[in-house]
């Protein structure tokens, strides 16, 4: 006689240092992504939860999370051909891990399907069949998944349609090149801290410690190759941050002098406000509106050995945070949609809506609108944004300078403003600076 009451089996428990493991982990972000969460303060949380975790482990559940977040378009067409009904999110994001993995790695196929369906068995037991039947079939039909990605042009480029059409309308020769570089690792570049070091020590730590690197235009080192923070000579004793080389121009494109008022408004996580200070001697407010993004501020000025004043406030209402004393330069970097930043925050636009582009305009327009008011005349404000979008970028400025006589445009390194779209060696930024007449 069968007993009444079965004893169900335990899924089974995956060594964290195996790719099951770190398919089962990085499926949980990718899941999370898929709700509308933000990756990065997913990963984050994931990490406080996981202390003890191995670099090891945490390198390869970011690298399965980030690379599967940028193929995520590219898997849609297989997925709809092999299945007949969805699947539970946490299984889908399973099965779009492995799928960019064996594009990417076709040599470890055999290991891919075989971990990536231990991985589905460790919360959904009933669908090791599917997972496995959709797998392998993807690998005896390449052929065919090929000729299904390569019809449908959001597998082909990574991106959702309507961002495609919008770049292909805007870089009629380069929309190919930009998307194409929203889809690769991004570059790794070092800003050296004249306040604590010199340029000749950093760059023979370097060396020493053999990581490759060439130093840009503007003063910038890009790394061969990318790498922990922690592990660069000097990055603990503050000689050194992490910081695009797209974004190292803003504090040469203000022009600043010793002895100014400078004001850095949406300065988190505070690459710029602290470039600021290593520039010149400055009186730096820096506004942030989020608190916890506020402390990340603080905590990078403080590995610097540099000050400034932090303030929680929101740039559009200077009557809770300005004390009616004109700033001689200010740093105008708005939110935006952060479409040429989309390498290092995959998510972005997978989350993004055509519509919001027109949203983060508005919103940009509002504090500049505010921070006008507070700059002295004959003062500068450098616009900046890591956005790729015209609308929020150059259409932006010359809606501002309609709306503001007083507003004169002065040319960066000869040029009238500077569209930086992201490639090897930089993010995507735009930069305008602008004149207060007198």
């Amino acid at each position: 006689m069968t007993h009444p009451f079965r004893k169900r089996s335990r899924p089974p428990v995956l060594p964290d240092d195996s790719l099951s493991y770190s398919v089962l982990q990085a499926s949980e972000l990718v899941a999370q992504v898929g709700e509308g969460r933000n990756l990065t303060e997913c990963y984050e949380a994931m990490l406080a939860a996981h202390a003890g975790w191995a670099d090891g482990v945490r390198g390869a559940v970011r690298d399965l999370a980030w690379v599967s977040l940028r193929d995520y378009g590219r898997q849609d067409p297989v997925l709809r051909h092999y299945l007949r009904k969805p699947l539970p999110l946490r299984v889908e994001a399973m099965l779009r891990i492995a799928l960019s993995r064996l594009e990417r790695r076709p040599d470890e196929a055999y290991k891919i399907v075989d971990q990536a369906v231990a991985a589905v068995g460790a919360i959904a037991p009933g669908l090791k069949g599917v997972a496995n039947g959709v797998l392998r079939a993807s690998e005896r039909e390449k052929a065919y998944c090929a000729a299904l990605r390569a019809a449908d042009p959001v597998a082909t480029h990574r991106h959702p349609l309507w961002w495609i059409e919008r770049l292909r309308a805007a870089y009629p020769e380069r929309w190919e090149a930009v998307l194409s570089a929203g889809n690769q690792r991004p570059p790794m570049s070092l800003r050296i801290n004249p306040r604590r070091t010199e340029r000749e020590s950093v760059e023979r730590r370097l060396r020493e410690s053999k990581h490759g690197f060439r130093t840009l235009d503007n003063g910038a080192l890009l790394l061969d190759l990318p790498c922990a923070a922690t592990a660069l000579p000097g990055f603990a004793e503050g000689w050194i941050s992490v910081q695009d080389s797209g974004a190292q121009w803003a504090a040469h494109w203000l022009d600043l002098a010793d002895g100014q008022r400078v004001l850095d408004a949406c300065a988190a996580p505070g690459g710029k406000a602290a470039h600021l200070l290593e520039t010149a001697d400055v009186d730096l407010l820096a506004l942030e509106i989020d608190p916890t993004r506020a402390r990340r501020i603080q905590a990078n000025l403080e590995r610097l050995g540099l000050d400034a004043r932090v303030c929680v406030a929101d740039a559009r209402n200077e009557r809770d945070w300005w004390d009616g004393r004109p700033f001689e330069r200010i740093l105008a970097d708005v939110p935006c949609s952060a479409s040429g930043v989309v390498r290092r925050h995959p998510d972005i636009k997978w989350h993004r809506r055509a519509e919001d582009i027109a949203h983060f305009a508005r919103q940009a327009a509002q504090i500049l609108e505010s921070l006008w008011r507070t700059l002295a005349p004959g003062g500068k404000m450098l616009f900046v944004t890591c956005s790729v979008f015209d609308d929020e970028n150059g259409k932006q400025i010359e809606r501002f300078c309609k709306r503001h006589e007083d507003a004169e445009r002065v040319p960066l390194d000869g040029r009238l403003d500077r569209q930086l779209l992201p490639d090897a060696e930089q993010d995507g930024f735009y930069y305008a600076l602008l004149r207060k007449r007198e």
